[in-house]
């Protein structure tokens, strides 16, 4: 039985907050490390609220914490109201949330509802029988003369079958790793036990969810042939018959209905693939979710014309429903965006970019530092599934996943008192928090200055934006009271001075009327 917790704590009173927020995510074994095992924990979050309320965010998104034998980091979840030991216990989350509201920052807390560990008490129990527990989960005879084929064509997103066959000969489904189970969303016990998860957890204080595979719940009848391979290419480019059914909008709906029961405006975010941007906005539509991911833009080149299209085709789809746009340039699955974007110069201008844009912003934690891509990672300490199995992702997640550094010394730069799970680089040390704050030129200190100027200037966050003409390879734009200049070519333009500057990721210089601006820079005006 979950130990008995106090009444939960108020989140910070403010009305519409999602519209406009910026949220960090915590990817909470590589934050930081409280109890020296190498691993972070809720104690070390709790510990650094203080740098997350100086940076000036507004929430903050923790990856799951749950009981799970951690075959993907957590997203294989065996106890939906169990604290794995490795993070903590209970109290460890209850105490987190408390500590976050006093610091004025509200929590959104990730849940999975595609799939279970294959550790979970309801697939222990169906694993053995043929009876009615395995209606909760997907099992199918094989193809075959004997069944000895998969069910169908179907393969993980982490490369190989998405079937595997069990002792009796029968398959059962995971879209992930054979450890990630598929649940049924049909049976009505599994709705009804998510239902009560959610309730545990917005009892005990939480700000929302981040719904992980929120496109995937519901599968097309029959669970017909994609008829192609390399299906993982496929997602948020093609209609397929395991993602984006129509379905999975009403238990959305019931969810926003659920949410909406609780005072302060607790919220639902989707992490969804789709295949077009109007598909993607029926996920926020004004009695489902509240926010979506936006991966056109995470995805977008450096390259003004698509920014600009991904810009105007993902602010067109939100507003046509109602709801804001949410911006995000990198997260646990993906290469960090300083070495995606190919330099740090761009990254630190593409950050200036997104901030400046309407809507809501989601930081992953690093990028306020500048951190690259660990590409180096020796392959005997890896744990990212899908690195382990072939056709699927190109199994790099680990190198985005690599603890952040704290300080300049230490065994490993202040995310613990020992060392890392994933080794850091040296050259980390001069990238740490302590190395770049008060740096009036790094990244940290540009990152901070940025959200202080959102804050205090109305016209940012959610509202209107207006393009103006600019040479090409720049986008200007205006939001109210604020210009936004960004240079994507290499080489420095010469623009007519646009007003005051408010702030700029490389060095600006002036001549008469004139500004010149660097190649690879982004700068904010006052009007």
């Amino acid at each position: 039985m979950p130990q008995q917790l106090r009444p939960a704590a108020s989140a910070p009173p403010r009305t519409g907050w999602w519209r406009d927020a910026v949220i960090y995510q915590v990817y909470v074994r590589s934050f930081a490390d409280s109890d020296g095992d190498g691993i972070g924990d809720l104690r070390g979050i709790r510990d650094r609220l203080p740098h997350l309320a100086e940076l000036g965010v507004d929430a903050l998104w923790i990856t799951p914490f749950y009981a799970s034998p951690q075959a993907d980091g957590g997203y294989d979840v065996a106890d939906y109201r169990a604290v794995d030991p490795l993070f903590g216990e209970l109290g460890d989350a209850d105490d987190l949330v408390r500590a976050a509201h006093d610091a004025g920052l509200r929590v959104i807390v990730d849940i999975v509802p595609n799939h279970t560990s294959d550790q979970h008490a309801w697939f222990r129990e169906a694993l053995p029988c043929e009876g009615p527990a395995r209606e909760r989960y997907h099992f199918r005879d094989g193809r075959g003369e004997s069944g000895e084929l998969p069910p169908n064509d179907w393969e993980s997103v982490f490369g190989g079958p998405a079937w595997t066959r069990t002792h009796d000969g029968s398959w059962y489904l995971h879209l992930f790793a054979p450890e990630q189970p598929d649940l049924n969303w049909d049976h009505p016990e599994v709705r009804a036990e998510f239902d009560s998860v959610l309730r545990f957890w917005l009892d005990l204080g939480v700000d929302g969810f981040r719904i992980d595979v929120a496109h995937g719940m519901v599968k097309a009848v029959g669970l017909p042939d994609v008829g192609s391979r390399d299906q993982a290419r496929l997602i948020g480019g093609k209609k397929l018959p395991f993602f984006d059914q129509d379905g999975v909008h009403e238990i959305h709906r019931s969810w926003r209905a659920l949410l909406d029961s609780y005072d302060g405006e607790r919220i639902g975010v989707a992490e969804a693939w789709a295949h077009t941007p109007e598909r993607l906005a029926n996920y926020v539509r004004p009695d489902e979710l509240h926010q979506a991911f936006n991966f056109a833009f995470l995805k977008c080149p450096w390259d003004a014309t698509e920014m600009r299209r991904v810009i105007d085709t993902s602010l067109a789809a939100a507003g046509a429903v109602g709801a804001p746009t949410t911006w995000v340039l990198s997260n646990h699955d993906v290469v960090r965006h300083t070495t995606r974007h190919g330099s740090p110069d761009r990254a630190r201008a593409a950050a200036l970019l997104m901030l400046a844009l309407p809507g809501s912003a989601y930081l992953y934690q690093g990028e306020e530092l500048g951190l690259p891509e660990v590409t180096d990672l020796p392959d005997e300490l890896r744990q990212d599934p899908s690195f382990f199995r072939s056709e699927g992702q190109e199994g790099l997640r680990d190198g985005c996943r690599v603890p952040i550094p704290w300080t300049q010394d230490g065994p490993s730069y202040g995310f613990g008192p020992a060392g890392s799970w994933l080794p850091q680089p040296d050259e980390w040390s001069a990238l740490s928090v302590e190395a770049q704050s008060g740096d009036p030129r790094s990244t940290l200190e540009l990152y901070r200055s940025a959200l202080a100027l959102r804050r205090k200037l109305e016209g940012l966050g959610d509202g209107e934006m207006e393009w103006l003409d600019a040479p090409a390879g720049v986008l200007s734009f205006t939001r109210p009271g604020l210009v936004c200049t960004l240079n994507t070519t290499p080489d420095a333009v010469q623009l007519p001075v646009p007003g005051r500057p408010l702030l700029s990721s490389s060095d600006l210089a002036f001549a008469g009327g004139n500004v010149r601006i660097p190649g690879e820079s982004c700068t904010w005006w006052a009007i």
